[in-house]
Parts: structure tokens; C-alpha cells; sequence
């Protein structure tokens, strides 16, 4: 293009053709209502913070490391802490920043352009989002209607739709069902795909774990977190496990250095004192089974059986719920855009004071 003084500009094209194509299909990740609030119940989060004298003790050991200096290019000390925890090998799991971070490794390490990834649904969103993101294919199995696992179907469409890896999360955020420990293996077992079980909220379940799986089976993959039942959601700490050869070629996309000095030292201490956390889940589990009966008891609410720390109800006008719940200082989640949960929402267990102060206001409304 020339203009009338003679000089020439050149016409720059729409960035968005520049950009990765998948963008169009994926949405910005966000809280509706935000994150502060008087009562905070819409994230899964331990209404346990950890006391001061133990703040004061990791601080302390973070004081005398060198602030100038890189970490490790992997946690070793926080994966070996863990290790000696669950009584496995170090060379079976890493650590990240955070479990979605984990999940975003795990996922660049088995997916791309054209390869199948089956997904039960509902589920985690982060588990679609990613697999969009690498162009994936998705296939995706409804849950039954009780928002339970349908085994079946998930073997039978993992085999007649040859999907290369099928992502597990049990107990289900945000359905809160669980698949017992022989359904894992089962699902593990009879399926030619990698499998990843994520166990978020596995200390709140009545299910056994499936680490004991991961020496038998060579397609296995665990996630774990320390966000919910380990209380340290602003720690940023999860891990994967499997055994010592998928593990060391799926941590090959693992960003280095990602974890900081802080959070392996704040993890040593809060598996020093697991006493802490038996006895928060306790207390969250006891609480969840009296907000169950309680909210059994509503007119017009049906409450959803959990394995987890957190309850599902279906109302009649979740929006409208939810809204006159935020402006009375009460902040929970509207999972109603999830597929088979219209009109449903859902909160994690608080201290007694705040459940009692949401089981009045549902009365009200």
C-alpha cells in the first residue's frame, strides 16, 4: 500500500491468525463470585490455616537458604520427604507447583494433534481445557444419573474408540462419587491407554488408594495434591507417581526450577506433624455427615451423597440461590453448567459456624 507522499507501509496481519487455534475453543479459567467473602465454601479448600508456632518453624529453615540461588532444577528434597511418606521409591513420583501443573506435564507428555483422550463427565474442566489446548480428540462418557461412574461404559469406549489415555479423577470434583479401588484396576487393567487417577481428595474417601497398583501396571499415573486435605492450597504443591519408566518419560516437558525452597520446606513440616491433618479431615468428615442429614431434610433440595470434603445440592434456581447467598456473605459454587448438574451447587465443608451459617440461609430461601 502506497500513500500520497510517496511512502509505503505494509499491512500487518490480525495477530489472532498467529495464534493458536485451539484458543477459540477454550474459555479464561474463573471463580464466579470472586474469592473473598465472609464464608468461603467455593473452592475445596481446608478451613484449617497451620498454626503460627509451625509458620514460624518453616520460616526460620527459609531463612537460612540462599534467596540469590536457583532451587534444584526438581524438588528432590520435597520428593524425597513424600516418598519416605508413602513408603515408595524417590524415583516413582516428582513434584510440581501444584497439581495443575502436573497436569499440564502429564498432558504434553501423552497427548497432541490426533491422539484420543477419554474423559467421564462431569469432570475436572482442567482436564478438557488442556486436551483442547494440544488438539486432542475428546470422547467423553456420561456419568449415570446419580452423578456415579458408569464402568462399563468407560472400558467399552476406551477399547471400540482405541483412546490413547483416560483421565480418572476419584473422588470426582465436582460430583464428589468415587470409584472403588478394584473399578481402578479394572479400568487399568482391560484398557490398551495410559491412565491417570487423580486423587485430590483421595484422604477424604472411603475408597483405598490405587498406589498400590503402580508396580503392576505399566500405564498407571497418580495425582496427587497437597491443596486440599494438607490445607496448603497457597503452598502450591502436587504430585505425580508411577512407576520408575513412565515416570521418567513423562516428567520430560516438566518446566525446571518450578518449585521453590519454601514449599518443600513447608511440606517437611506438615508431614512431620500429620497429626494435624488426620485430625482436620476428622473434623471435616464429621461435618459432612451432619450438614448430609441436616440438608436431607430440606424441602425442595436434593443432596448428593460425597466421598470428598465438599456436598452437591440441586435447588430449584441455582442462580438465584447462589446470588442471594454471595449478598448475604456466603460464597459457594454454581456447577450448574456441568453436564447432567443443571440447577445444582456446590460448597466444601467449613468450620461448624460457617455450615451452620449456610444451613440457615438455605432454610430462608
Amino acid at each position: 500500500m502506497t500513500l500520497k507522499t510517496g511512502k509505503s507501509i505494509t499491512m500487518k496481519r490480525d495477530f489472532r491468525a498467529a495464534l493458536n487455534p485451539a484458543l477459540e475453543r477454550i474459555g479464561v479459567y474463573k471463580v464466579e463470585g470472586g474469592q473473598e467473602a465472609e464464608v468461603k465454601l467455593n473452592q475445596n479448600e481446608s478451613p484449617f490455616d497451620l498454626p503460627m508456632w509451625l509458620k514460624e518453624k518453616i520460616l526460620d529453615a527459609f531463612r537460612q537458604e540462599h534467596w540469590n540461588r536457583y532451587p534444584d532444577i526438581l524438588p528432590y528434597r520435597g520428593m524425597a520427604a513424600y516418598a519416605s511418606f508413602l513408603g515408595i521409591s524417590p524415583d516413582s513420583l516428582i513434584m510440581s507447583n501444584g497439581s495443575n501443573e502436573m497436569l499440564y506435564t502429564i498432558f504434553m507428555a501423552c497427548l497432541g494433534t490426533g491422539r484420543r483422550v477419554l474423559i467421564p463427565q462431569p469432570s475436572f474442566s482442567l482436564y478438557e481445557k488442556i486436551a483442547l489446548l494440544l488438539q486432542a480428540d475428546l470422547v467423553e462418557v456420561p456419568m449415570h444419573q446419580d452423578l456415579g461412574f458408569d464402568v462399563d461404559a468407560i472400558i467399552d469406549t476406551a477399547l471400540s474408540e482405541k483412546v490413547d489415555f483416560i483421565v480418572l479423577s476419584t473422588p470426582n470434583n465436582p460430583t464428589g462419587k468415587s470409584l472403588s479401588h478394584e473399578e481402578v484396576e479394572r479400568i487399568v487393567a482391560e484398557s490398551d491407554a495410559i491412565v491417570l487417577v487423580d486423587e485430590a481428595y483421595i484422604e477424604f474417601s472411603k475408597q483405598r488408594t490405587a498406589l498400590d497398583l503402580i508396580d503392576r501396571y505399566p500405564n498407571l499415573i497418580i495425582l496427587r495434591t497437597m491443596s486440599k486435605a494438607l490445607a496448603l492450597a497457597g503452598m502450591r504443591i502436587g504430585f505425580a507417581i508411577s512407576n520408575p519408566e513412565l515416570m521418567a518419560e513423562i516428567t520430560k516437558p516438566k518446566i525446571p526450577f518450578a518449585s521453590g525452597r519454601l514449599a518443600e520446606i513447608t511440606l517437611a513440616g506438615v508431614l512431620d506433624n500429620y497429626s494435624l491433618v488426620t485430625d482436620a479431615v476428622s473434623y471435616i468428615l464429621a461435618e459432612r455427615e451432619r450438614l448430609y442429614a441436616e440438608l436431607s431434610c430440606f424441602d425442595n433440595v436434593d443432596v448428593f451423597e460425597s466421598d470428598t470434603n465438599f456436598l452437591v445440592i440441586r435447588v430449584g434456581d441455582a442462580g438465584q440461590v447462589f446470588t442471594r447467598l454471595r449478598e448475604s456473605g456466603v460464597l459457594v459454587r454454581n456447577v450448574s453448567g456441568y453436564p447432567l448438574m443443571e440447577n445444582c451447587l456446590r460448597f466444601n465443608v467449613g468450620l461448624r459456624a460457617e455450615n451452620d451459617r449456610l444451613l440457615a440461609l438455605l432454610k430462608t430461601l
